[in-house]
């Protein structure tokens, strides 16, 4: 189904496409989270999914323009390999594993890491916390999650999160790095869903017709993040996350 061929399609995929770029802009992984659900209110899920992919990664490109100066290169070398696992591992059991089941994983992963977060945050309040050193190990298995994830469900932002947000990074250091970690695991999903036959005609005129709308979107979310403190901005990034969490957690028991 084209996305002019009915209104309510167009509608809801104009709402995913501009929660999506605000995320993918630096606002954080929960407003990316409701890009696939707002859309499947009006076709399958699968196609939803498609059609965002190409999207996602014009996204990346302006986000990228936006945070060139901005990344930390050692987690970046940590991560990735761990992704492409994740990811190829994904592309080999995408026909045995459930979207519902992967939704629950990430969602109790993403909420419990918050719980535990403000837990310890609780227990040390008398003190300040210092930044966790990047560990090799660590960045390689949540990579491989982020990565895996992401190729089922487009969900690969919590897990990235757990690893990232402890390392006390700055909002403009998180946000750029992020975005390079995003932009490389996209391209390399196009490679499975290319294999998996999910492009076709109709979803990449689709993904066309809605990249303007992305593009101003993605500009709007950088120029937030560039003015928000890091007393807000953290705060703010562990609340999405929690709120990501219960929604994951939910679309997960009731799919």
């Amino acid at each position: 189904m084209f996305l002019t061929s009915d209104p309510l399609v167009l509608v809801c995929a104009i709402i995913a496409v501009i929660l999506t770029g605000l995320s993918k802009g630096g606002l954080g992984g929960a407003m990316a989270m409701l890009g696939v659900p707002i859309m499947a209110i009006a076709m399958p899920p699968i196609q939803a999914a498609a059609i965002l992919l190409p999207i996602l990664i014009v996204m990346d490109i302006f986000s990228l323009w936006s945070w060139r100066k901005d990344f930390d290169l050692k987690v970046l070398k940590i991560m990735l390999p761990g992704a492409v696992v994740g990811i190829a591992i994904g592309g080999l059991t995408a026909a045995y594993v459930s979207e519902n089941l992967v939704r629950l994983i990430v969602g109790i992963i993403a909420v419990s890491f918050v719980i535990y977060f403000l837990a310890m945050k609780f227990a040390n309040r008398a003190k300040e916390q210092s930044p966790k050193e990047a560990n090799t190990l660590s960045g390689r298995f949540w990579g491989a999650v982020a990565g895996y994830t992401s190729f089922v469900s487009h969900a690969g932002g919590p897990p990235y999160q757990v690893y990232t947000l402890p390392l006390g990074q700055t909002p403009r250091i998180y946000t750029g790095t992020s975005v390079r970690f995003f932009f490389i695991v996209n391209v390399i999903k196009l490679i499975p869903y290319f294999a998996l036959g999910q492009f076709d005609t109709t979803n990449l005129q689709s993904s066309l017709v809605l990249m303007p709308i992305a593009v101003v979107a993605t500009l709007c979310g950088a120029w937030i993040v560039k003015r928000m403190s890091a007393k807000i901005f953290f705060p703010f990034m562990y609340t999405l996350m929690f709120l990501t969490g219960v929604k994951l957690i939910y679309d997960g028991l009731m799919g």
